[in-house]
């Protein structure tokens, strides 16, 4: 993930929750994402849950169901990273 993704997804979770997370803590989840990640659909519904717990944010079965469509069918593209995120924010 590029700092500029970074960035934006950080400014993107505290816009929606009014909650920071530090780069560390994004830094650290990401270290545990692998390519398999994505096409994992059980390791990708974890970490969607790990980003909710770090957030303090909960997230619907539903919003879950979502964001894994979403993910599957953008392949993951860093470019929608910030639409991804807002998609976990409104719900």
């Amino acid at each position: 993930m590029s700092k500029d993704i970074s960035k934006e997804v950080l400014k993107t979770v505290k816009n929606k929750t009014g909650k920071s997370i530090s780069p560390n803590q994004i830094n650290k989840l990401a270290s545990g994402v692998k390519p398999s990640t994505v096409t994992d659909e059980a390791e990708l519904r974890q970490l969607i849950k790990q980003v909710s717990a770090m957030a303090k944010v909960p997230v619907s079965e539903s919003t879950i169901n979502d964001i894994v469509k979403a993910v599957k069918s953008s392949g993951l593209n860093p470019n929608n990273m910030e639409t991804l995120m807002k998609m976990m924010m409104k719900k």
